[in-house]
């Protein structure tokens, strides 16, 4: 039996590497698309936050100036990414609103369950509140299910806005949500009153790795 020449064996082997190769950056291609897709899908918006800072709510809420809530998961990663925006904002209007991040701890908990880099995170933004939500009550009590969502009330007590503070799942920079409260704290106006959310379901365990949780306990002067 004849041997192919050692030209046509070239070629062939020539073909299946470019085969090859086609397959794997259509594989990449296709993983990425799938990733980006999952980042800038925001959540369903649910229910309507109260028009009014409601009554049944237990935090503290300023009366000389507006008053922001920021609702967490302490262990979805794509949080990491809210928290960084929230110390941006704060480095700019620390003087113009009160603000708190509340997590979301599920009921009978123990007391170091927040404790993750994401808590650590928080109480590091100076101005900035860290509570732990019982039982998601807060967030129930503010129509919030999604991590990373916010809530900015004015000194009266009247919602200015609900919303996010980034752009996609996990990803800092210029976001439509933050330019919105900008201009509300500088201007007391802004185009719309709502942001896309972008995170993991306050009451699910998030599908994305968890944040590494850290040895502090929340009973040691962790919330405040």
């Amino acid at each position: 039996m004849r041997r192919a020449p050692a030209s046509d064996r070239s070629s062939l082997a020539s073909r299946l590497v470019w085969i090859a190769a086609a397959a794997w950056l259509a594989a990449v291609a296709s993983g990425f698309a799938i990733l980006w897709k999952y980042k800038s899908t925001p959540a369903a918006e649910g229910a309507l936050a109260p028009e009014q800072w409601p009554a049944a709510s237990a935090v503290a809420r300023g009366t000389s100036r507006p008053t922001l809530l920021l609702f967490a998961h302490p262990r979805c990663t794509c949080t990491r990414a809210s928290l960084a925006e929230l110390a941006r904002m704060m480095a700019r209007f620390h003087d113009r609103v009160d603000a708190s991040v509340l997590f979301w701890t599920p009921p009978g908990a123990p007391p170091d369950w927040n404790a993750t880099d994401l808590w650590t995170s928080a109480q590091r933004i100076p101005g900035v509140s860290v509570l732990r939500d019982e039982g998601g009550r807060e967030a129930s009590t503010f129509a919030v299910a999604t991590s990373g969502g916010v809530v900015l009330y004015d000194a009266r007590g009247r919602l200015l806005f609900k919303g996010g503070i980034t752009a996609a799942r996990g990803h800092e920079g210029d976001s439509f949500g933050q330019e919105r409260i900008a201009s509300l704290l500088t201007t007391g106006a802004a185009d719309r009153a709502a942001a896309p959310v972008f995170g993991c379901a306050l009451e699910d365990e998030p599908p994305a790795r968890m944040a590494r949780a850290e040895t502090f306990s929340t009973d040691r002067g962790g919330e405040r």
